[in-house]
Protein backbone atom coordinates (compact mmCIF):
# COMPACT_ATOMS: atom_id res chain seq x y z
CA UNK A 1 0.00 0.00 0.00
CA UNK A 2 1.64 3.88 -0.66
CA UNK A 3 0.07 6.98 0.81
CA UNK A 4 -0.72 7.66 -3.19
CA UNK A 5 -3.56 4.96 -3.41
CA UNK A 6 -5.00 5.28 -0.16
CA UNK A 7 -5.25 9.11 -1.35
CA UNK A 8 -7.06 8.11 -4.58
CA UNK A 9 -9.08 6.48 -2.62
CA UNK A 10 -10.29 9.44 0.26
CA UNK A 11 -10.48 11.34 -3.12
CA UNK A 12 -13.82 11.13 -3.71
CA UNK A 13 -14.56 13.50 -0.34
CA UNK A 14 -16.81 10.31 1.19
CA UNK A 15 -16.26 8.47 4.17
CA UNK A 16 -14.72 5.52 4.31
CA UNK A 17 -14.21 3.26 7.47
CA UNK A 18 -10.86 2.16 8.52
CA UNK A 19 -11.93 -1.69 7.19
CA UNK A 20 -13.60 -0.65 3.67
CA UNK A 21 -10.28 1.43 3.08
CA UNK A 22 -8.31 -2.35 4.42
CA UNK A 23 -9.83 -4.60 2.40
CA UNK A 24 -10.02 -2.45 -0.78
CA UNK A 25 -5.96 -1.70 -0.48
CA UNK A 26 -5.47 -5.50 0.83
CA UNK A 27 -3.84 -4.59 3.82
CA UNK A 28 -5.04 -4.86 7.78
CA UNK A 29 -7.09 -1.92 9.61
CA UNK A 30 -3.96 -1.22 11.50
CA UNK A 31 -1.70 -0.42 8.73
CA UNK A 32 -4.56 1.97 7.37
CA UNK A 33 -4.32 3.74 10.75
CA UNK A 34 -0.35 4.22 10.22
CA UNK A 35 -0.79 5.33 6.70
CA UNK A 36 -3.70 7.71 8.06
CA UNK A 37 -1.42 8.84 10.58
CA UNK A 38 1.39 9.35 8.00
CA UNK A 39 -1.21 11.67 5.83
CA UNK A 40 -1.73 13.97 8.92
CA UNK A 41 2.10 14.50 9.38
CA UNK A 42 2.39 15.54 5.56
CA UNK A 43 -0.52 18.03 6.15
CA UNK A 44 -3.34 16.61 4.74
CA UNK A 45 -6.12 17.62 6.77
CA UNK A 46 -8.53 14.45 7.84
CA UNK A 47 -12.03 14.18 9.44
CA UNK A 48 -12.91 11.98 11.55
CA UNK A 49 -16.21 10.86 11.46
CA UNK A 50 -17.15 9.19 14.74
CA UNK A 51 -18.78 5.72 14.31
CA UNK A 52 -17.84 5.86 10.74
CA UNK A 53 -14.54 6.28 9.55
CA UNK A 54 -12.72 9.26 7.68
CA UNK A 55 -12.86 11.69 5.21
CA UNK A 56 -10.83 14.31 3.98
CA UNK A 57 -10.99 17.65 4.98
CA UNK A 58 -11.45 19.38 1.35
CA UNK A 59 -12.08 17.87 -1.80
CA UNK A 60 -9.24 16.34 -3.81
CA UNK A 61 -8.87 15.56 -7.62
CA UNK A 62 -5.65 13.35 -8.03
CA UNK A 63 -3.53 13.68 -11.43
CA UNK A 64 -4.09 10.92 -14.43
CA UNK A 65 -1.39 11.45 -16.96
CA UNK A 66 -3.66 10.03 -19.71
CA UNK A 67 -6.50 12.89 -18.53
CA UNK A 68 -3.54 15.20 -19.13
CA UNK A 69 -2.36 14.24 -21.81
CA UNK A 70 -6.16 13.89 -23.67
CA UNK A 71 -6.30 17.19 -22.64
CA UNK A 72 -3.59 18.57 -24.85
CA UNK A 73 -4.13 20.75 -28.29
CA UNK A 74 -2.29 18.73 -30.95
CA UNK A 75 0.54 20.82 -31.28
CA UNK A 76 1.49 20.48 -27.58
CA UNK A 77 0.78 16.76 -27.65
CA UNK A 78 3.50 16.64 -30.85
CA UNK A 79 5.84 18.73 -28.96
CA UNK A 80 5.67 16.02 -25.81
CA UNK A 81 8.04 12.95 -25.81
CA UNK A 82 6.64 11.65 -22.28
CA UNK A 83 4.65 12.27 -19.73
CA UNK A 84 5.14 11.10 -15.67
CA UNK A 85 2.69 11.71 -13.13
CA UNK A 86 4.64 10.10 -9.66
CA UNK A 87 2.87 10.07 -6.26
CA UNK A 88 6.05 10.78 -4.11
CA UNK A 89 9.61 11.70 -5.52
CA UNK A 90 13.06 13.94 -3.52
CA UNK A 91 12.91 16.13 -6.51
CA UNK A 92 11.11 16.19 -9.57
CA UNK A 93 13.66 18.16 -11.27
CA UNK A 94 16.11 15.50 -10.11
CA UNK A 95 14.07 13.01 -11.52
CA UNK A 96 14.43 14.59 -15.13
CA UNK A 97 17.89 15.22 -14.95
CA UNK A 98 18.48 11.53 -14.34
CA UNK A 99 16.45 10.75 -17.75
CA UNK A 100 19.00 13.18 -19.36
CA UNK A 101 21.79 11.40 -18.38
CA UNK A 102 19.82 8.03 -19.38
CA UNK A 103 20.09 9.88 -22.89
CA UNK A 104 16.24 10.93 -22.55
CA UNK A 105 14.87 14.12 -20.84
CA UNK A 106 13.80 16.06 -23.97
CA UNK A 107 10.62 17.11 -24.44
CA UNK A 108 9.54 15.12 -20.69
CA UNK A 109 7.35 15.92 -18.24
CA UNK A 110 7.22 14.88 -14.57
CA UNK A 111 4.49 15.73 -12.09
CA UNK A 112 4.43 14.59 -8.67
CA UNK A 113 2.08 14.75 -6.11
CA UNK A 114 4.43 14.81 -3.17
CA UNK A 115 8.33 16.26 -2.87
CA UNK A 116 10.18 15.15 -0.03
CA UNK A 117 13.50 17.05 -0.93
CA UNK A 118 12.59 19.78 -3.35
CA UNK A 119 14.28 22.85 -3.87
CA UNK A 120 13.27 26.30 -4.69
CA UNK A 121 15.47 29.17 -5.79
CA UNK A 122 18.85 30.06 -3.40
CA UNK A 123 18.25 26.50 -1.59
CA UNK A 124 14.98 26.66 -0.09
CA UNK A 125 12.70 24.07 0.26
CA UNK A 126 9.40 23.63 -1.40
CA UNK A 127 6.79 21.93 0.48
CA UNK A 128 3.17 20.90 0.23
CA UNK A 129 1.09 18.34 1.51
CA UNK A 130 -0.20 15.47 -1.33
CA UNK A 131 -1.99 16.76 -3.96
CA UNK A 132 -2.51 20.09 -3.07
CA UNK A 133 -0.35 21.64 -5.25
CA UNK A 134 1.02 21.54 -8.88
CA UNK A 135 4.88 20.44 -9.11
CA UNK A 136 5.73 19.90 -12.17
CA UNK A 137 9.44 19.68 -14.13
CA UNK A 138 10.15 20.21 -17.88
CA UNK A 139 13.23 18.76 -19.61
CA UNK A 140 14.49 20.68 -22.77
CA UNK A 141 17.78 20.43 -24.91
CA UNK A 142 18.91 23.57 -26.31
CA UNK A 143 21.81 23.69 -29.21
CA UNK A 144 23.09 26.79 -28.89
CA UNK A 145 24.38 27.09 -25.80
CA UNK A 146 23.86 28.60 -22.69
CA UNK A 147 23.50 32.49 -23.68
CA UNK A 148 20.38 31.15 -25.06
CA UNK A 149 18.66 30.78 -22.11
CA UNK A 150 19.00 34.59 -21.05
CA UNK A 151 15.09 35.28 -19.52
CA UNK A 152 13.85 31.83 -19.65
CA UNK A 153 13.25 31.46 -16.57
CA UNK A 154 10.74 35.20 -16.89
CA UNK A 155 9.24 33.73 -20.24
CA UNK A 156 8.36 30.83 -18.13
CA UNK A 157 6.42 33.08 -16.01
CA UNK A 158 4.68 34.97 -18.61
CA UNK A 159 3.12 31.46 -19.28
CA UNK A 160 2.14 30.54 -16.26
CA UNK A 161 0.30 34.17 -15.73
CA UNK A 162 -1.25 33.89 -19.56
CA UNK A 163 -2.93 30.48 -18.40
CA UNK A 164 -4.10 31.38 -15.02
CA UNK A 165 -5.46 34.41 -16.40
CA UNK A 166 -8.15 32.09 -18.38
CA UNK A 167 -9.48 30.98 -15.35
CA UNK A 168 -10.19 34.45 -14.02
CA UNK A 169 -6.98 35.28 -11.87
CA UNK A 170 -4.39 38.39 -12.20
CA UNK A 171 -1.60 37.35 -11.01
CA UNK A 172 1.84 39.59 -11.01
CA UNK A 173 5.39 38.84 -11.44
CA UNK A 174 8.19 39.17 -8.96
CA UNK A 175 11.67 39.11 -11.04
CA UNK A 176 13.32 36.93 -11.52
CA UNK A 177 11.70 33.66 -10.62
CA UNK A 178 8.29 34.61 -8.89
CA UNK A 179 4.37 34.31 -9.46
CA UNK A 180 2.42 36.22 -6.82
CA UNK A 181 -1.04 36.66 -6.36
CA UNK A 182 -3.25 39.18 -4.29
CA UNK A 183 -4.47 37.29 -1.42
CA UNK A 184 -8.05 39.02 0.37
CA UNK A 185 -6.75 41.52 2.39
CA UNK A 186 -4.94 43.09 -1.12
CA UNK A 187 -1.19 41.65 0.39
CA UNK A 188 0.79 39.70 -2.48
CA UNK A 189 1.54 36.62 -1.58
CA UNK A 190 3.61 33.89 -3.41
CA UNK A 191 1.81 31.60 -5.46
CA UNK A 192 4.71 29.84 -7.50
CA UNK A 193 8.13 29.34 -7.97
CA UNK A 194 10.33 28.39 -10.80
CA UNK A 195 13.61 27.29 -10.48
CA UNK A 196 15.62 26.45 -13.62
CA UNK A 197 19.28 24.08 -13.76
CA UNK A 198 21.33 24.07 -16.71
CA UNK A 199 23.97 21.28 -17.84
CA UNK A 200 25.82 20.88 -20.44
CA UNK A 201 28.51 23.46 -22.65
CA UNK A 202 28.12 27.25 -22.66
CA UNK A 203 28.85 27.51 -26.00
CA UNK A 204 27.20 24.51 -27.56
CA UNK A 205 24.32 21.80 -26.49
CA UNK A 206 22.72 22.49 -23.03
CA UNK A 207 19.92 20.31 -21.06
CA UNK A 208 17.37 22.46 -19.35
CA UNK A 209 15.01 20.99 -16.48
CA UNK A 210 12.44 23.93 -15.87
CA UNK A 211 10.74 23.07 -12.19
CA UNK A 212 7.29 25.09 -11.43
CA UNK A 213 5.82 24.59 -8.08
CA UNK A 214 2.26 26.53 -7.60
CA UNK A 215 0.19 26.38 -4.26
CA UNK A 216 -3.56 25.31 -4.94
CA UNK A 217 -4.48 24.77 -1.33
CA UNK A 218 -2.84 25.79 2.01
CA UNK A 219 -4.05 24.67 5.32
CA UNK A 220 -3.90 26.89 8.00
CA UNK A 221 -1.43 24.93 9.77
CA UNK A 222 1.19 24.86 6.67
CA UNK A 223 0.58 29.12 6.46
CA UNK A 224 2.30 29.39 9.70
CA UNK A 225 5.12 28.10 9.09
CA UNK A 226 6.12 30.24 6.06
CA UNK A 227 8.07 33.49 6.89
CA UNK A 228 6.71 35.31 3.77
CA UNK A 229 3.31 36.18 2.35
CA UNK A 230 2.04 33.02 0.45
CA UNK A 231 -1.47 32.95 -1.81
CA UNK A 232 -3.24 29.60 -2.91
CA UNK A 233 -5.32 29.05 -6.39
CA UNK A 234 -7.81 27.60 -4.66
CA UNK A 235 -8.52 30.67 -2.34
CA UNK A 236 -9.39 32.70 -5.23
CA UNK A 237 -11.07 29.83 -7.85
CA UNK A 238 -11.97 26.93 -5.84
CA UNK A 239 -13.67 25.29 -8.58
CA UNK A 240 -10.46 24.58 -11.18
CA UNK A 241 -9.84 20.68 -12.43
CA UNK A 242 -5.87 19.86 -11.66
CA UNK A 243 -5.73 17.95 -14.85
CA UNK A 244 -7.26 20.81 -16.98
CA UNK A 245 -5.18 23.42 -14.95
CA UNK A 246 -1.90 20.85 -15.43
CA UNK A 247 -2.80 19.84 -18.94
CA UNK A 248 -3.45 24.10 -19.90
CA UNK A 249 -0.06 24.44 -18.22
CA UNK A 250 2.36 21.40 -20.21
CA UNK A 251 0.68 22.98 -24.07
CA UNK A 252 1.60 26.28 -22.88
CA UNK A 253 5.26 25.76 -21.72
CA UNK A 254 5.68 23.34 -24.48
CA UNK A 255 4.79 25.90 -27.03
CA UNK A 256 6.54 28.50 -25.96
CA UNK A 257 10.49 25.99 -25.30
CA UNK A 258 9.65 25.50 -28.99
CA UNK A 259 10.17 28.63 -30.41
CA UNK A 260 12.82 30.23 -27.39
CA UNK A 261 15.95 28.93 -29.42
CA UNK A 262 15.58 31.14 -32.01
CA UNK A 263 13.40 34.18 -30.97
CA UNK A 264 14.77 34.02 -27.58
CA UNK A 265 12.63 36.46 -24.18
CA UNK A 266 11.93 39.40 -27.02
CA UNK A 267 8.62 37.97 -27.43
CA UNK A 268 7.28 37.79 -23.79
CA UNK A 269 9.55 41.26 -22.93
CA UNK A 270 6.43 43.52 -22.88
CA UNK A 271 3.76 40.90 -21.40
CA UNK A 272 6.16 40.62 -18.75
CA UNK A 273 6.43 43.81 -17.89
CA UNK A 274 2.85 44.33 -17.68
CA UNK A 275 2.59 42.07 -15.04
CA UNK A 276 5.66 43.68 -13.10
CA UNK A 277 4.81 43.15 -9.25
CA UNK A 278 6.41 46.21 -8.43
CA UNK A 279 7.29 48.40 -11.68
CA UNK A 280 8.18 51.99 -10.39
CA UNK A 281 8.09 51.09 -6.16
CA UNK A 282 10.66 51.17 -3.66
CA UNK A 283 12.53 47.71 -3.20
CA UNK A 284 15.60 46.18 -1.35
CA UNK A 285 18.03 45.01 -3.46
CA UNK A 286 19.79 41.51 -1.52
CA UNK A 287 23.44 39.99 -2.64
CA UNK A 288 24.59 37.77 -0.58
CA UNK A 289 25.09 39.53 2.83
CA UNK A 290 24.96 43.29 0.70
CA UNK A 291 21.34 44.73 0.09
CA UNK A 292 20.61 48.49 -0.72
CA UNK A 293 17.73 50.45 -1.49
CA UNK A 294 16.08 51.16 -5.32
CA UNK A 295 13.16 51.87 -7.36
CA UNK A 296 12.40 48.88 -9.41
CA UNK A 297 12.41 49.89 -13.44
CA UNK A 298 11.70 47.18 -16.35
CA UNK A 299 13.10 44.13 -17.29
CA UNK A 300 15.51 44.38 -21.17
CA UNK A 301 15.76 42.01 -23.49
CA UNK A 302 18.15 39.56 -21.82
CA UNK A 303 15.84 39.15 -18.95
CA UNK A 304 18.15 42.09 -16.86
CA UNK A 305 16.28 43.84 -14.17
CA UNK A 306 16.69 48.04 -14.64
CA UNK A 307 16.92 49.63 -11.19
CA UNK A 308 17.57 52.95 -9.47
CA UNK A 309 19.63 53.29 -6.89
CA UNK A 310 21.22 57.23 -5.81
CA UNK A 311 19.98 58.84 -9.32
CA UNK A 312 21.65 56.19 -11.22
CA UNK A 313 20.48 53.31 -12.96
CA UNK A 314 21.64 49.84 -13.00
CA UNK A 315 20.78 46.78 -14.34
CA UNK A 316 20.40 43.55 -12.20
CA UNK A 317 21.25 40.36 -13.88
CA UNK A 318 19.72 37.01 -12.60
CA UNK A 319 21.55 34.50 -10.34
CA UNK A 320 22.08 35.19 -6.61
CA UNK A 321 20.39 38.59 -6.14
CA UNK A 322 16.84 39.01 -4.83
CA UNK A 323 14.57 41.76 -4.71
CA UNK A 324 11.84 42.51 -2.15
CA UNK A 325 9.73 45.56 -1.53
CA UNK A 326 10.24 48.01 0.19
CA UNK A 327 7.75 49.77 2.48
Amino acid sequence: MTIGNLMRLLSDGEVHSGEQLGEALGVSRAAVWKQLKKLEALGVELVAVKGRGYRLAYPLEPLEGAKIVERLPADARHLLTRLFVEDQLPSSNEYLRERFSQGAGHGEVCFVELQTAGRGRRGRVWSTPWGQSLMVSMGWRFESGINALEGLSLAVGVVVSQVLERYGVSPKLKWPNDVLLAEQGGELGKLAGILIEVTGDAAGPCEVVIGMGMNLSLPDSLRATIDQPVAALFDAQPGISRNQLAADMVAGLLNMLAGFETRGFAPWLNAWNQRHAYAGLPIRVIQGERSSDAVAGDVDESGNLWVTENGYSRRLVGGEISVRRRL
